[in-house]
Formats: C-alpha cells, structure tokens, sequence
C-alpha cells in the first residue's frame, strides 16, 4: 500500500509519540510480509520435496497454518491502526456530523474492548496449554502465541485510535455504552428471572455494532464475546481458542497466496500487456472496449483471486484508455462492477474457497462448477455490451508512443495466459491442492516480472508482501471472528432451527423455491456485509438444508456465490460497488442508470443457474468431480 512506501519519509515531521506509532506500525507490517514470504517458500519447497525428491515434509501443513494464523492477527492489527477494516457505514452517514462523530468513536471504544479482551482471554489460553504438544510433537504455544501477539498488537492501536479522537465525541460516546453494559449487568443480577438470554445479548451486540459502524469482524466478534461473557458455564478462554481456530487452517492459505499473485501482476507488467493486446486486437470493434472489460476481468480473475483485485488491474489501464477515446466513463464503471459478479464463480475466486472450506465440499470441484456459469454471464453481458458499445480510434490512446512492439507483446500476454493455464490444470488433475497451486502461482509471477519483464525491484516486491499480508489479515479475521460466533450460534442448536424451518419452506415451495428464498437472503447480506462474513455466517446454515432437499452442492455453492456477489456490487448499498466507483474515479449515483442493464440480464443469468442445474454440474461431472 502506499502509505507503507511513504512511511519512513513522515516520519520526521510528527510528533514524537506520532514517530513511535509510525515505527512501530512500520515493523509490524513488514514483519506480516516477511511471515507471508516464509509461508510462500514453506509451502513451494513442500511441495518439491513431495513431488521431484520424494521426501516430504510432515510439519509443512501444520507449520504454514500456524505461520498464516501469525499473518492474520498481525495483519488485522495493521489495518486496524490505519483505520482500514471493513465496516458497514450506509446508517452513519444518515446522521448529522455530529452524530457520526458519535458514533465513530462508540465503534473505537467496542473495537478496544474487544481487542482488549481477545488479549486477557488469549493469555488465559495461553496459560492453559502450557506443556501440550501438536499432532507432530510440536509445542502447543507456538500456534498461540500469534493470537496473544496479535492481540497485544490490536489492543495498543485501538487505545491510540481512540486516544486521537476529539475528547468531546470520545467521551460523550463512552457514557451511553458504559450506561447500556450497566443497566444490563443490574437487569440481570436483579431480575434473573427476566433475564436477557446469552443469544439476545449475542444479538444485540453484533447487530448494534454493526448499526454503529463497528467493522464487521469485530462487530461479529463482539457479539461472540457478549455471548460468553454472559454465560458463566463457557470460559473465555474458550472464545479465544475459537477466533484462533479459525484462521488456523491450511486450505485458506491460498487466499493470501493468489491475493500476492494478482497484486504481483499488477505490478510486474503481465494486466498491462494483456490488456494492452486486448485493446490493440478489439478496440476497433462495436463495444470494444466493452468487450475487452469483460474478457480482461475473466482472465485476471483466474490469477488474482479477489474481485477488488481485478477491478483494480483492469481499471487502472482501462479506465485511462475510455477517458482518452472519449467514452462514457460510468458506463464501463457500472460494466466493470458487473463483470466482477460474474468472475465470482472463475476459480480461484477467494470467495468459492471460503464457501466450499465453510460447507464442507470440494474446493476443486467448486471450481469447475463456477466455469460454465461465468461463461454463461459472460456472455450475457457481452451481448449487452455490443448493443449499446460504440467503436472508437484506438490509435488515441497511444498518443505518444506508449505502444509496445507487437511480438514482446504477444509473448508478455502469452506468459500471463500460460499462469492462468497452470493454475486451471492443476485443480483439474489434482497434481497439487489449491494452496500449494497458488504457492507456485506467486513464484512464477515473480520470476516473469523480475527475470523477464525487469520490472520488479527489491522495493517493490517487499511493498507486494506487505501489502498483501495487510490485505489477508483484514479478509480473514473476518473468518476468525465469524467462527467464535459460529459456535455461539452452534451451543444454542440455532442451525437445527433454521435447518427445520428452512427444510419446511424446501417442502413447501419446492427445491427451486428454496434456492431462490436463499438468492434473496444471500443477496441482501451480501449487500450489508460484504462477501466472506455472508458466506461463512449462511454458507454452513444453508448448504446441508439444500441437500437434504436434493439440491447438488456444487449447483447451490455457485448459485449463493454469485447471489452474494450480486448484492456485493448492486446498488444502491453494496459495498463493492462504492469500492469500484472509488477505484475508477466516478461517482455511485452516475454510475447506477447505465450499470442497471446489466444487473438485469446478471439477474436473468442466475435464474437459469436456478432452473437448470446442468449449467453448474456439466463440468464437474465431465471430470468426475462431484462427489
């Protein structure tokens, strides 16, 4: 990120506690980067040793997890000092300034009192293990030390977030909350009859943080925690143990790894000369430029990982290109929003690997599921963008001999696509699993942008590991403290009530019926709370329902992936939306009139996603992936 780049030249001109903060924050992002360049070379030489030496490395796995574990917790941290995590802020923003200003610093002081608790209760754990080994004989604090660590880190920039708040708002703030945990303390010692149910605190907690502006991880560990607090059966210990589990799982490492992937072709000049020869090839045509949205989108989605990653590597050459030829800038913004729904499901989408790790189905045949439905969305979009497409002179946007000679053109895109090739053969014929793909992923794009194109410095290349373990620690503490609230919800058997009324709404309306009533509940909490907390919160809920139903998982999987997606992106609230408008210099309210035809043909898709499940089943099936 940039601010890492400029950190050190700020340094002098700060206050002095202001120079501390700045060095302190300095050495913890790198020290995130440098975990994640270690998981990275951990994994690739597993995976050598394994295949071309024949002798692996038993500890690889569990020591990676516990490497990315490290990586999360200090990368939340990061985030959190520079005010980055993911919050819903649509109801803030409704109030006067002097409201938000309010409201802000309420979701500073629960972010420090779940910080700060996340640390007292990880040091309990901590205590606990003393003298437990691993299943390879490891010792058990080793894995516990990151969350402990994590924690402190956490805790200290929530205290400095909150003390740089106006004293007004702060205090003002902290009465009201302080006034709301007292009264329901008193309530409950002296009525106990009465009482306010762990489940109803659990509530009231996560959704009120929400409200607030809390970020959504932890708003979602906050409710967990209240949960806790009010039973006095479950030790909090416990509480810590599950936000630490749920980040300690080997599978999930290939998101960070195509996270670095992606950001590396950004920088590496692979995103630029493909979509450079994209333009070069179609731009002339009738909807072009619109045509090359879609297929520059399709192709980096398959490397990259992340969807804001993708808009970000083809917006930025993109967007340039339409404004020099003239073009309607919030036409190919709305489009760009679009083509993100439908590279949801191209593996390996982070999003399909959060959903099949969370429901218990293979991640390799959610990917094959996702191929056919993003060609059918791809196509729609395509038809649309031809309609109302223009065709432009090229030739404008190299005004000044910005072309690159046609031959190392072809070759520069021809290594981008060859990327692509390798990660798609290596899910389809199970040569290695999607983690230890997306491990080779990253080194081969470093060895194209530093030995081929020479386009990566030792600056650069230690800014893309920073980056992406601030961007991992922010993705998957959300998983982390969804799964402390995921067991809450599990201890008050609320899955077997919803699994009960919802298979009664199944027998009711039917399996078509059922997955469109989850289309609409995937959609809307997409919209709310961005795609891994929907996923991981209604993925594991929904998922067994649908097969009890006779409903194939991978068909659903897909189905809930690009709901979410579409809530994600669609107007007027969802959060990736404001994210592309922002990425691509437009405004939400100009972009939304043009996006609208093709959110409708997106939506028109879906439904025949819904209605025939061979579209999602084809594929696997051929490969003999479905079960």
């Amino acid at each position: 990120m940039d601010a890492v780049a400029t950190a050190g030249s700020a340094l002098e001109s700060r206050l002095p506690q202001d120079r501390f903060a700045a060095r302190v924050l300095f050495f913890i992002e790198h020290l995130g980067g440098a975990i994640l360049a270690i998981d990275v070379a951990v994994v690739f030489l597993s995976v050598v040793f394994r295949y071309f030496l024949h002798a692996p490395f038993d500890w690889a796995e569990e020591v990676a997890a516990g490497l990315m574990t490290t990586m999360v917790f200090i990368g939340a941290g990061s985030v959190l000092a520079r005010s980055q995590h993911i919050g819903i802020e649509v109801l803030v923003l409704m109030l006067p300034p002097k409201g938000r200003a309010i409201a802000a610093a309420a979701a500073a002081w629960i972010t420090l009192l779940v910080s700060a608790t996340l640390l007292v209760s990880s040091a309990q754990l901590f205590e606990d293990t003393a003298g437990q080994l691993t299943p390879t004989g490891l010792p058990q604090w080793i894995f516990l030390l990151p969350v402990l660590f994590g924690g402190f880190v956490m805790a200290a920039f929530a205290v400095a977030n909150v003390l740089k708040l106006p004293a007004g708002p702060r205090w003002t703030a902290l009465f009201p909350l302080l006034a709301i945990g007292a009264a329901i303390a008193g309530w409950n010692t002296l009525l106990p009859q009465f009482a306010l149910a762990p489940i109803h605190l659990l509530t009231l907690a996560a959704v009120g943080g929400l409200l607030i502006g809390v970020p959504i991880a932890f708003a979602l560990a906050f409710g967990a925690m209240a949960y806790f607090l009010a039973d006095p059966s479950l030790p909090m210990l416990i509480w810590a143990q599950q936000v630490a589990s749920g980040a300690n799982h080997f599978v999930l490492l290939a998101i960070p790894f195509f996270v670095l992937a992606g950001l590396t072709m950004e920088s590496n000049g692979m995103s630029s000369r493909l979509i450079e020869l994209l333009l070069r090839m179609m731009g002339r045509l009738k909807g072009g430029m619109n045509l090359i949205v879609i297929i520059a989108t399709a192709l980096f989605s398959g490397v990259s990982g992340s969807k804001l990653a993708d808009i970000a590597a083809v917006g930025g050459v993109i967007m340039p290109a339409v404004r020099k030829t003239g073009q309607d800038e919030n036409e190919t913004a709305g489009l760009l929003a679009c083509t993100a729904v439908m590279a949801e499901t191209i593996p390996p989408c982070v999003n399909l690997i959060i959903f099949a790790f969370v429901s218990n189905i293979s991640i390799g045949g959610l990917f094959m599921a996702g191929l056919v439905p993003a060609g059918l969305m791809a196509a729609a979009l395509a038809v649309v963008a031809v309609i109302y497409g223009t065709r432009v002179d090229v030739e404008k946007v190299f005004v000044g001999g910005t072309k690159r000679p046609m031959l190392p053109l072809i070759m520069g895109a021809g290594v981008t696509l060859a990327m692509i090739l390798m990660i798609g053969r290596g899910v389809t014929a199970g040569i290695a699993t999607s983690t230890e793909i997306s491990a080779f992923a990253v080194v081969y794009a470093f060895l194209i942008g530093g030995l081929a194109f020479r386009e990566l410095s030792w600056r650069l290349i230690v800014q893309l590991f920073v980056r992406s373990a601030a961007m991992t620690g922010s993705i998957l503490f959300i998983v982390a403290a969804a799964s402390s609230l995921s067991y809450a919800i599990t201890i008050e058997r609320i899955p077997d009530q919803i699994s009960t009324l919802m298979i009664g709404v199944g027998h009711a309306v039917g399996p078509i019926g059922f997955i469109l009533v989850s289309v609409v509940v995937m959609a809307f909490f997409g919209m709310i709370l961005e795609g891994a907390p929907a996923l991981i919160l209604f993925g594991p809920l929904l998922t067994p329902i649908a097969i009890k139903l006779g409903i194939n998982p991978l068909q659903f999987g897909t189905i809930m992936v690009v709901a979410m997606g579409l809530g994600f992106f669609a107007p007027p609230i969802g959060v990736g939306l404001f994210a592309t408008a922002a990425m691509t210099g437009t405004k939400v309210e100009n972009v939304t009139r043009p996006m609208m035809k093709y959110i409708a043909v997106l939506i028109v898709a879906l439904l025949a996603l819904v209605v025939f499940p061979v579209f999602s089943l084809w594929l696997p099936r051929y490969l003999g992936m479905t079960g």
